[in-house]
């Protein structure tokens, strides 16, 4: 597969999904993008498809992912929803019976800083939803992706990971409730999942990165208040984007990112 991770000093922080992938040609190839209907998803997908590439989108809203890719050529949604397992191994059931290989996954939806919920078993839902739902898609298609020979898996992670590690002790907030430290341990959790993937699978050609993406606000932040958003120096009052350093959902780097090691 054609790498797009190589440093090239023609490319920054500023860089768009468009700049970045300008003159590759992806034609055959296929990607699954979670998230892919939204925010930085939607951009990846508007990317890849304009390079030539198929693009699967899992969704928990078909209809909604469907009406925001209208006029991209090459895209098939499917439903998933990462919060439920069952639902996850539906969609990679119906993904393996549709294509031979997958060259590009990419593990863009998530949450962050949400009202406590448990769902499942008792899970914590940013963990469900940012890492183990992920976890749960990339193992179903991992035949998949060791017979194309060559693919990545792209796991969005943060800055975030930086407020925990991952909480051993407790995981799932039994004994009281943090939204930002449940969003750092998820952070973290797909941190250290994309390094112990990339040793695992690179002797089957599959390599495997998490990603900072930047400041960048979509509706991730859709269960912060403004008000939360304006304490922190993100928004002004009428919620135009003020935070030194923000990007464009636009200028995150499509099929990148760096392997973190946590000790």
């Amino acid at each position: 597969m054609t790498d797009l991770c190589t440093p090239t000093p023609r490319f920054s922080a500023a860089s768009t999904a468009a700049d970045v992938l300008s003159g590759f040609d992806l034609t055959g190839r296929t990607a699954v993008v979670t998230g892919g209907y939204s925010g930085l998803g939607l951009e990846t997908t508007r990317g890849l498809t304009a390079a030539g590439a198929r693009v699967i989108v899992p969704a928990r809203r078909p209809a909604v992912a469907r009406s925001a890719l209208t006029g991209l050529a090459g895209c098939d949604v499917i439903e998933m929803d990462l919060l439920d397992i069952p639902s996850v191994r539906a969609a990679a059931a119906q993904i393996m019976e549709s294509i031979g290989r997958l060259d590009l996954l990419m593990a863009i939806a998530g949450v962050m800083a949400t009202p406590m919920r448990h769902v499942g078993p008792g899970w914590e839902s940013q963990l469900a939803a940012n890492h183990f739902g992920h976890f749960a898609l990339t193992c179903e298609l991992y035949p998949l992706l060791a017979a194309a020979g060559g693919a990545r898996v792209v796991i969005n992670s943060s800055a975030g990971h930086t407020l925990t590690d991952f909480r051993w002790h407790d995981p799932h907030f039994r004994t009281g409730y943090d939204k930002w430290l449940a969003y750092g341990q998820a952070k973290t959790a797909n941190a250290l999942f994309a390094v112990h993937l990339d040793a695992l699978g690179r002797d089957d050609g599959v390599r495997a990165f998490a990603l900072h993406p930047g400041k960048i606000i979509t509706g991730l932040q859709r269960e912060m208040s403004r008000a939360e958003q304006i304490e922190r120096g993100w928004v002004d009052e009428q919620g135009t984007v003020i935070g030194p350093g923000f990007k464009t959902a636009a200028q995150r780097p499509p099929g990148c990112g760096r392997r973190r090691r946590r000790h």
